[in-house]
């Protein structure tokens, strides 16, 4: 079985673009759920001294054997400058990737005995 969701908004007055996802599937008694998170902003640059923000990157990872969990989250931030027409832009991005997979109902009572 997989359930799948997707959106995709955008935002003229904002300069903003957000693309989520999420998928649950499951399979050989593990329940994954994945959930993709993408968003952007442009700016124009008036100021060409303007100084980027820092590149930033989290990762983190879980294991629980008891629960028979596992969990995994990471986020990337990032900026690049772009020039349209003779102007100058910077674009702010982050992506995040979440994942998380867990032992179905009965596969948990086996492990339990």
């Amino acid at each position: 079985m997989r359930d799948l969701l997707f959106k995709n908004l955008t935002s003229q007055n904002k300069k903003r673009k957000i693309i989520a996802s999420s998928e649950i599937t499951s399979s050989q008694g593990v329940r994954s759920t994945i959930y993709r998170h993408f968003v952007f902003i442009v700016k124009e640059i008036k100021d060409a001294k303007v100084a980027r923000p820092l590149p930033y990157v989290y990762v983190l990872k879980e294991h629980n054997a008891r629960e028979q969990k596992e969990k995994f989250f990471c986020r990337i931030k990032g900026s690049l400058y772009a020039v349209n027409n003779g102007r100058l832009y910077l674009v702010l991005f982050m992506h995040s990737l979440k994942i998380n997979l867990c032992a179905t109902g009965q596969d948990l009572m086996n492990y339990s005995q």
